[in-house]
């Protein structure tokens, strides 16, 4: 993907705030999937079973918590998870969550 053109995304936010937003099991499998893609990804493939408005209530509250940005490549809106950030905000958090969250998704 190309032409990335991120939103102003907020600083990450405090680890009770993070696990907050990470504690929902929709907002956890969004995190998951974008965690496993390793790069943006369209909005429509981040959730099954809920439509569009309350994706974006879990959208905006990943983002707050400064999991995410919104990016639009090629026209398309889409969601990037900010692991850099997150790395240096909570060291090994998001790795230890994605990999918890991988292991039950194949359980």
């Amino acid at each position: 993907m190309t032409d990335a053109q991120p939103e102003p995304a907020p600083p990450v936010a405090a680890l009770p705030t993070v696990l907050g937003a990470l504690q929902d099991p929709v907002r956890l499998e969004m995190v998951r999937r974008l965690s496993n893609a390793g790069d943006a990804v369209r909005c429509s493939a981040l959730y099954d079973a809920i439509n569009k408005s309350t994706a974006t209530h879990h959208f905006k509250i990943l983002h707050k918590a400064g999991l995410v940005e919104r990016v639009v490549i090629e026209g398309n809106t889409c969601q990037r998870l900010r692991t850099e950030d997150l790395e240096t905000a909570l060291p090994g958090l998001l790795a230890s969550v994605v990999g918890a969250a991988n292991r039950a998704h194949r359980d």
